[in-house]
């Protein structure tokens, strides 16, 4: 547990320098925005595309990978949506009720993804690029669609196919795929300047996650905000790694799946609580105890899997 700490340490701390560099008043705070933009249209979609249209998906089993993953997720949010009359009898609003099932079931994919690469390799890095081009369809649907019912905000159909159909992460990863399978061959330089804007997404990436953390939210925390802490980092692993499991995955596969499932939450979901009517300070507040916490649920979540995985 202690080499699997050390391991992650430099992952965290580069979401620590994100989390200062942010408030040193010597940087620009428009820049952010930027950066965030920046990570978002570009870099983080080509390291999607990169990684997925040079992937061995032959060594992967696919099929039990979407059914684990999409399955534990479903499964998840099914068991969340059973228990509104519970939040509800408990006095919990409906926009705060969004959070806890927006914080309960998003994955920050760039911790995932920079954790996998330094642990396991590129063949784990592939594999965490392929859960979240499996899963980020029905998150976002699943996530939004509550924010439909219960956080008030615009109940467009439309606009919801369109966010779909218009997320740069999702079209990065449809196209890596479509170009692994169908064997298409990219221009060298080409794929070589795809390939260098991708080296920049995972440390940018986990900068701006630090920088998108609301420590002031997280001083003082409501009691409730610790049910989707322990959801999140603990709860959805022992699901996702049960099914991977059962479905015969072993070794660095299983492990890949365990620790996917144990980050923290997105921030974006902090963006679309804002604009849909959901409780943002407690998304906010969740979020970052979540990814403190995450320091520590991460490493033993992976110690307790690695017995599983030798089997």
């Amino acid at each position: 547990m202690p080499a699997i700490f050390e391991s992650i340490l430099p992952v965290f701390l580069l979401v620590v320098l994100g989390a200062l560099l942010k408030r040193w008043r010597l940087i620009d705070r428009d820049m952010w925005t930027g950066l965030e933009q920046l990570g978002f249209f570009v870099l983080f979609p080509s390291l999607l595309f990169t990684t997925l249209a040079k992937a061995e998906f032959a060594g992967m089993a696919a099929g039990d990978v979407a059914l684990g993953s999409i399955g534990s997720l479903s499964l998840i949010a099914l068991l969340l949506g059973l228990c509104w009359p519970l939040f509800r009898a408990a006095g919990i609003s409906p926009p705060t009720y969004t959070s806890v099932f927006q914080t309960s079931t998003r994955w920050n994919a760039f911790i995932a993804l920079a954790i996998a690469e330094k642990l396991y390799g590129a063949q784990s890095l592939a594999l965490v690029a392929l859960v979240a081009t499996l899963i980020i369809i029905p998150i976002n649907l699943y996530n939004i669609g509550v924010l439909v019912l219960f956080g008030g905000g615009t109940r467009s159909l439309g606009t919801f196919a369109r966010k779909i159909l218009t997320n740069p992460m999702i079209i990065g990863s449809v196209l890596g795929v479509a170009v692994n399978l169908l064997g298409i061959r990219i221009y060298a330089p080409l794929m070589q300047t795809a390939e260098l804007v991708a080296d920049t997404s995972l440390s940018l990436g986990l900068i701006m996650v630090g920088a998108g953390l609301k420590l002031a939210d997280a001083l003082r925390p409501r009691p409730l905000v610790f049910l989707p802490v322990v959801l999140k980092l603990l709860f959805m692993p022992l699901v996702m790694t049960g099914a991977a499991y059962a479905l015969g995955m072993r070794g660095e596969q299983l492990l890949t799946i365990a620790m996917g499932a144990s980050v923290p939450t997105a921030m974006n979901g902090y963006v679309l609580a804002k604009q849909m009517g959901g409780d943002a300070p407690f998304y906010a507040a969740v979020a970052t105890l979540q990814t403190i916490a995450s320091f520590f649920t991460i490493p033993m979540v992976l110690a307790t899997t690695a017995y599983l995985a030798g089997g």
